[in-house]
């Protein structure tokens, strides 16, 4: 289920090592901390967990250990004379090392699996996709995401319109339905019949294709002079596939669902502005896909924790994604949720992970 790519291969020795740092009774006093945290969103204190440990422990006994935890970096103090709350460090150390991962509920599990299902029978992949971070959404009180390539849709029929003054629309119409246009240069004057047999050309061999693939395929006819075309026509169909793939970004599409259930649990101005800082990272999302994109070399589930990224170092967020695959096992996309640092992620990681499995079965 977790992501087993170098990164993660160091943060799970690190965290070993921090845990062997820590005996069982400083380990025990900022697992409860932590957990106290994620449960309620509220600092600790000595007085408290003295109270709440397996093991008898005065409050000044347990004020060492915090101070000791907070010196290397594990908790701090939110303000003066409060009770103490995990780091981002110390959140990171907890999840890769402490945390136990549990499963979905059998009723979670039937939920997600007859939702996409239907959705599946109904509509195409895109929507099926919104629907699935809709449904994470609503399941973790988050908001979803879902990042998932534009040219993984299998393509019907391609179709060059002149509009003169040397531009022309390029339609582009996907087997699930999708139709989207863009605008291409072209060398003034040019005569409709080439326009004609470019969309010919192309429409003889994208059957059963990706845009991607397509790509590759036409312009390595066109590159080995295997194509039957004139000059003009092979500009048209060269520049009409590179306009349709753009740059990286541009092939990808972000689907955001459920931002209002960031505002559920917002108790202080302070909360109000994370949300707020948490709503202009969603905002930027060029900053947020490539973020994702990230997640697409892992090998499963993959959490992101405040400021470990630049992207959510001010708005104290954590983002739980996992990569779903085609048929031919190819990483086509990413899902998971975003939301405050307090997450419950013993519930979230295995829905992700699920949810994220099962889409990998709908995707041609």
């Amino acid at each position: 289920m977790r992501h087993t790519d170098a990164t993660d291969a160091v943060r799970a020795s690190e965290a070993a090592a921090g845990l062997r740092q820590l005996n069982e009774r400083s380990r025990e006093i900022f697992k409860n901390i932590v957990e106290t945290y994620l449960a309620t969103g509220e600092p600790v204190g000595s007085r408290n967990l003295s109270r709440a440990l397996p093991m008898t422990l005065s409050p000044a006994s347990v004020r060492n250990v915090m101070s000791d935890l907070e010196a290397i970096g594990l908790i701090y103090a939110p303000h003066t004379s409060a009770g103490r709350m995990p780091t981002h460090t110390g959140l990171r150390l907890f999840i890769d090392g402490l945390l136990e991962i549990g499963d979905i509920t059998e009723e979670e599990r039937n939920q997600i699996q007859s939702q996409i299902a239907g959705s599946a029978r109904r509509r195409g992949l895109e929507e099926v996709l919104g629907e699935a971070g809709q449904m994470l959404s609503g399941l973790s009180r988050c908001a979803g995401l879902v990042l998932v390539e534009k040219q993984s849709k299998t393509l019907k029929q391609v179709e060059f319109v002149p509009l003169g003054q040397g531009k022309a629309l390029a339609v582009l119409v996907c087997e699930d339905g999708d139709v989207e246009n863009r605008i291409l240069p072209i060398p003034e004057g040019l005569p409709l019949s080439t326009l004609t047999q470019a969309s010919n050309y192309i429409n003889s061999r994208i059957a059963g294709l990706t845009l991607a693939e397509s790509r590759v395929r036409i312009e390595t006819e066109i590159e080995q002079r295997r194509a039957q075309l004139d000059e003009l026509t092979a500009q048209v169909v060269t520049e009409g596939l590179a306009t349709w793939s753009g740059d990286e970004d541009d092939r990808k599409s972000l689907i955001v669902c459920g931002r209002a259930h960031l505002l559920e649990d917002v108790k202080a101005m302070e909360d109000l502005e994370r949300v707020r800082l948490l709503f202009e990272d969603l905002d930027a999302k060029k900053d947020l896909m490539q973020l994702l994109g990230l997640a697409e070399r892992a090998d499963g589930v993959r959490i992101f924790i405040g400021s470990e990224n630049k992207l959510f170092s001010l708005s104290g967020s954590a983002l739980i994604v996992s990569p779903f695959e085609d048929t031919e096992q190819k990483i086509v996309g990413v899902l998971g949720v975003i939301g405050p640092t307090r997450l419950n992620y013993a519930r979230i990681i295995p829905m992700v992970d699920y949810t994220a499995r099962l889409i990998g079965r709908l995707v041609p």
